[in-house]
């Protein structure tokens, strides 16, 4: 790009730099961050159709989880992308709610753009849009209801329903009763907070079986096995010790030089790595444990020496498991095995290496109010696992946040419906250009419930009327579509429900992410480099439309 000055270019931004400005910059960001919606759209609810993505090594994912969507496409678009990071935050933050906050997103974009055609200026759409998001969560706090953290039946159906329409849908009451049993063992209460680690939940895969035999162990599960055949399959009352430093002869720091000149000098060298051992094996047992789960190695002699004394072991577990297997058994980890005492030991009820499918895994289960557990996903090929294990996760975000939050929202678009409700309302009490913007939002709430129609076969009008006429009533807050029995039903008494902080969060992230691509006027793209180093063959000047 250059500039004129006296008759003589001067040279601003490199050769090939590509730049789109103004109403151009705003109408390519809105297409791209438009696309990506609609691309997630058909997946929304109990009806949502799947994707099957494709990856240039020819591997294949089949899921309707809207952050996988867009994590498995390689978008270019940077627009698009932070569509992308739209999902990825809901993701992060709350466990589900991703392919609404990016629904929602899109929706804001398709509104703001009518108002900008008719000149409306897009701070002015921003200032709206802030104001009509601070509304709506108004709306919501007032829409919600408590729940006690110890209802595990509202908890099961707050599981249940983000697992409706997923590939695990025909096990969801078994994998429910899962979900609650995890998420409650593994809950830290301090006075009233109730705050949930994930990683405290570990989840293990195995092809095999179907999803309902999908367990959930009291304890952890290693995909490992012991490390010597002669070792007890299964060790009953187990005492754990867990161990990060290795089972082995400790060698010298820096490199050292052992000169031996007769055969009786190697001997006793040799007796003296075998003492050394055989105390690491002794001291082990002195302590009273009969199972062993090293973070590193275990030679082979002390291996042998461990089966000798009827001691289940296990080497090169990870870090992260021997975090769990502490909070699960009560083991303090040990990294000087001198210094272990009974006191550093951990107990579980059973602790057995099991056979699944070609595999052996070791469970460490029926631990005494174990701080960490394990599920065990199971299915009948790999691309069902996998699905299921997403499912899994989904639901032990919401249950998870409604443990957190202590209130629900009805499902099936009520809040969405009653949002809109109330922003139109506020509208008319703020007046000015930034009305327009309100409405719009209220507006683009509505395409919840329209998606949600639609991706069943309904028509969206005729469901839309008949939720609006519900929620005029005081008594239809929270009335949502059934997809199933196409009818506007109470969802609360249906048992669809969702935590609040999941809706807040996709109503937070779906209106910043919109402000946010409103306010650009102006892409400046550096040129693209082929493989050779050069610009690409167009000079790398190119449209931002064609690169999605």
């Amino acid at each position: 790009m250059a500039a004129q000055m006296a008759g003589q270019p001067i040279l601003i931004l490199k050769e090939g730099t590509g730049r789109t400005l103004g109403r151009d910059a705003q109408r390519t960001n809105i297409m791209a961050a438009r696309v990506i919606a609609e691309a997630v759209k058909t997946t929304l609810g109990p009806m949502g159709m799947d994707k099957m993505l494709v990856d240039s090594l020819g591997d294949v994912v089949v899921t309707n989880d809207g952050v996988t969507i867009l994590k498995e496409v390689d978008v270019e678009h940077p627009a698009a992308k932070m569509m992308v990071e739209v999902a990825k935050t809901q993701e992060e933050a709350v466990g589900d709610g991703t392919t609404s906050a990016v629904v929602m997103a899109g929706e804001l974009l398709k509104k703001a753009e009518g108002l900008l055609d008719q000149d409306v200026h897009p701070t002015v759409v921003a200032r709206g849009y802030r104001m009509a998001a601070e509304k709506a969560q108004e709306i919501l706090e007032d829409m919600a209801t408590p729940i006690a953290p110890e209802d595990e039946k509202t908890l099961k159906k707050i599981a249940i329903t983000a697992m409706t329409g997923k590939g695990a849908e025909k096990a969801r009451e078994h994998l429910a009763e899962v979900v609650v049993k995890a998420v409650r063992a593994v809950a830290d209460e301090d006075g009233d907070t109730i705050t949930v680690d994930p990683d405290n939940i570990q989840i293990e895969k195995k092809e095999g079986g179907g999803i309902e035999d999908t367990e959930l162990i009291q304890g952890i599960v290693l995909d490992k096995e012991r490390v010597h055949a002669s070792m007890p399959r299964r060790v009953e009352k187990a005492r754990i010790a867990l161990v990060n430093s290795a089972l082995e002869v400790k060698e010298t720091e820096i490199d050292a030089e052992i000169r031996i000149t007769d055969p009786e000098q190697l001997r006793s060298f040799i007796e003296e790595e075998e003492k050394m051992l055989k105390a690491m094996v002794d001291r082990i047992k002195d302590a009273g444990a009969n199972v062993l789960i090293c973070q590193k190695g275990i030679d082979d002699l002390a291996q042998h020496y461990l089966a000798k004394e009827g001691i289940f072991a296990v080497r090169r577990a990870k870090k992260s498991d021997m975090e769990k297997l502490s909070r699960a058994t009560g083991a303090r980890i040990v990294t000087n095995i001198e210094d272990m005492s009974e006191d550093d030991l951990g107990y579980a009820g059973v602790v057995e290496e099991v056979k699944i499918g070609d595999d052996e895994m070791v469970f460490v289960r029926d631990c005494k109010e174990p701080r960490a557990v394990s599920i065990l996903v199971r299915g009948g090929s790999e691309h069902i696992v996998e699905e299921a294990e997403r499912s899994i996760e989904d639901a032990l975000g919401v249950v998870s946040s409604a443990l957190k939050d202590r209130k629900v929202l009805p499902g099936g678009g009520a809040p969405e419906v009653e949002m809109a409700k109330g922003l139109r309302e506020y509208a008319k009490s703020v007046g000015g250009r930034e009305q327009l913007a309100i409405e719009a939002f209220a507006d683009s709430m509505e395409a919840i419930p329209r998606a949600l129609a639609e991706n069943a076969g309904l028509d969206p009008i005729d469901v839309l009327v008949d939720l609006r006429a519900q929620h005029a009533k005081k008594t239809g807050v929270n009335f949502g579509i059934d997809v199933t029995e196409n009818k506007v039903k109470d969802m609360l008494k249906e048992g669809v429900m969702e935590p609040l902080g999941v809706k807040e969060q996709a109503v937070n992230s779906a209106s910043e992410a919109a402000i946010m691509i409103l306010r650009i006027d102006d892409v400046i793209a550096a040129s693209k480099l082929d493989k050779e180093g050069g610009p690409g063959p167009d000079g790398g000047d190119k449209d931002f439309d064609s690169d999605l």
